[in-house]
């Protein structure tokens, strides 16, 4: 081994062994970047540096890691309760969950279905959305309209709603679905918040409903804000207007806040944010603050009501749809923990009130070398970064991996580079991932 694989303490098998998801595999296993423990808002690495998470694990731990009131939580309940079944039976903090989960809804939204991660959540949400309008009597009901550079998970029909390209490319057909434009236009480049222009682009909706009918149309499904795109605000007005437009034609709205729901936009939901409900929301990550994995779909009463209305008889189950780990004891802890925290620590009242210091720096990037946009809202934003040539994802690969050397975890994805701090996160730390972000990209030759 070298001496790089000395300090890691893996042999060159056991990294062979692993098939890391969305990774360059052969480049990482020729130099590994392994995390070792993680505290507060900083990782450990093998060689003992601390990295700055500047991503919050993957959108997840908002509420900075280890923190003793999930981990003693999760240690309790696994001691009394390591796991029971959700099919045809419960465990009392499901339904403590549940009913907690919904006082971070806007009104309205207010059942609970729980899922095991944010993609298990968009396709449980895809389902009930055919299933209800079967239920209603509408059984063509069944086509969805996604977004261009919408990201809805890797499952197949999250997959087939996005828009993101090299995430569909090498699996083939999926489900039924066609996608609206997105929202991002060149007269809205270095916006700081919500761009002025573009709530038109919404209007794009009708033209699709006018070709493919409004009858087999089930559901329209957008992130609120584009997060693994490279943070895309929606455009003043737009998210009012689709949701007029839904409504115009008895189409669902689904709005997928896995990476918006639970403090990240200031505010409880992005609904909340962008003063816009849906029929159904989609949730994960900081739901158990990335400790556990778990994930949520939140529906409308109307919708929980159908399908109880035309179950059948009492004992029949309603929805043949779940999970092995729905609702799993020990996540359930792990979440109410989560969202305990958020509200005793004013977690996202403290979003609120160091995002505009986040803004102010991550902007003074602009006219940096190779920085063609730069996009916030909350404690999210990304940079759009100029492409090599043939190569659009090499410089934001180069800028990141500066960033790690420097002791700064960047996401890298595509053309941009992605910030999402945590909500923990003090001033001169904002101060100090923006400089080393800005050091890096000056590096590049």
């Amino acid at each position: 081994m070298n001496e790089k694989q000395s300090a890691h303490g893996l042999s060159q098998a056991q990294l062979d062994s692993f098939w890391m998801p969305y990774t360059g595999n052969r480049q990482f296993k020729q130099d590994p970047r392994i995390i070792v423990s993680a505290e507060g808002n900083y990782y450990t690495d093998a060689d003992g540096r601390k990295i700055f998470d500047g991503l919050s694990g993957l959108w997840t731990c908002g509420a900075g890691h280890s923190r003793p009131e999930i981990t003693e939580a999760v240690s309790k309940q696994i001691k009394q309760l390591d796991y029971s079944p959700s099919f045809q039976f419960g465990h009392p903090k499901a339904f403590e969950l549940a009913h907690k989960v919904t006082e971070f809804m806007p009104e309205g939204l207010n059942r609970v279905f729980f899922t095991g991660s944010g993609s298990e959540s968009v396709e449980t949400a895809l389902k009930i959305a055919r299933a209800y309008w079967r239920k209603k009597g509408m059984a063509t009901k069944t086509r969805f309209i996604g977004r261009a550079k919408g990201y809805h998970g890797v499952n197949f029909g999250g997959l087939s709603v996005g828009g993101i390209s090299a995430n569909r490319t090498l699996y083939g057909q999926g489900i039924d679905a066609i996608h609206m434009p997105h929202t991002m236009l060149e007269e809205n480049v270095f916006s700081v918040g919500m761009p002025q222009k573009g709530a038109y682009i919404a209007d794009e909706l009708e033209s699709l409903i006018a070709i493919h009918d409004a009858s087999n149309i089930a559901a329209v499904i957008v992130e609120p804000l584009s997060g693994s795109a490279g943070v895309i605000p929606p455009p003043q007005g737009y998210l009012k207007r689709l949701r007029e437009i839904c409504d115009k034609h008895n189409i669902l709205l689904i709005f997928d806040e896995v990476i918006t729901a639970f403090g990240r936009m200031g505010s409880k939901t992005g609904a909340e944010a962008f003063g816009v409900t849906p029929d159904l929301m989609t949730t994960a990550k900081q739901l158990t603050n990335g400790t556990v994995p778990m994930g949520a779909v939140i529906a409308k009463q109307e919708i929980y009501d159908t399908f109880m209305a035309e179950g059948g008889p009492e004992y029949m189950m309603e929805i043949p749809h779940g999970y092995t780990y729905s609702a799993h004891p020990v996540a359930c802890a792990a979440a109410l923990a989560t969202l305990n925290l958020l509200q005793e620590d004013k977690l996202i009242e403290r979003v609120n009130s160091i995002s505009p210091h986040f803004q102010t720096l991550i902007h003074s990037l602009k006219g940096a070398k190779y920085v063609s946009d730069i996009r916030d809202y909350g404690l999210t934003g990304a940079l759009t970064i100029a492409s090599a040539p043939g190569e659009p994802a090499l410089r934001p690969y180069q800028i990141a991996m500066k960033c790690w050397e420097k002791g700064f975890y960047v996401r890298y994805g595509g053309d941009t580079i992605q910030l999402g701090l945590p909500f923990t996160t003090e001033l001169n730390e904002i101060d100090n991932v923006i400089n080393a972000l800005g050091d890096s990209i000056n590096e590049l030759n």
